[in-house]
């Protein structure tokens, strides 16, 4: 006997709706991926300034930086027609470079800056910003950018 097609469940995925964009939800993922992700690789390795970092600066900096970054895109609940409009890579890549630029910047100021202007001693921990901050941001902003696209309704017009 011949198999035959379901056409009742044809393109399931196609019909079904996205969640909406909700801020606290991925603002509360982009903490947890990174800390679990991390924090357990740390722990496996038997890195502890990994798995401290995974809560911290790793996970910290992906939260925030959701936050912020899905704020500007949300814009009040109203999306700026050129975020709508621009194609998907173009967008991410812009709103990456800016995130991660200036998470660099600021991961750099914390190892150089800090250690020589205050009393705050240079520490591992903090040449490890150089590293955790960027990349945390970048992948943060990546999974939001993608994340929000993905639930907007069609280009404003």
């Amino acid at each position: 006997m011949p198999a035959t097609k379901d056409r009742t469940s044809r393109n399931r995925t196609a019909s079904r709706p996205s969640r909406p964009f909700t801020l606290w939800r991925e603002v509360l993922t982009a903490y947890a991926a990174p800390a679990l992700m991390a924090g357990s690789a740390g722990v496996v390795t038997g890195q502890r300034d990994l798995a401290v970092a995974a809560c911290t600066s790793i996970a910290g900096t992906s939260a925030v930086v959701a936050f912020l970054v899905g704020i500007w895109l949300r814009h009040g609940g109203q999306p700026r027609r050129w975020t709508t409009t621009a194609p998907l890579v173009a967008l991410t890549a812009a709103l990456v470079i800016t995130a991660a630029g200036a998470a660099a910047l600021l991961g750099w100021f914390a190892a150089q800056w800090l250690p020589a202007h205050t009393p705050i001693p240079a520490a591992p921990w903090l040449e490890r910003l150089r590293i955790d901050l960027p990349v945390s941001a970048a992948l943060a902003t990546t999974i939001v950018t993608l994340r929000w696209r993905s639930t907007t309704t069609a280009p404003l017009t």
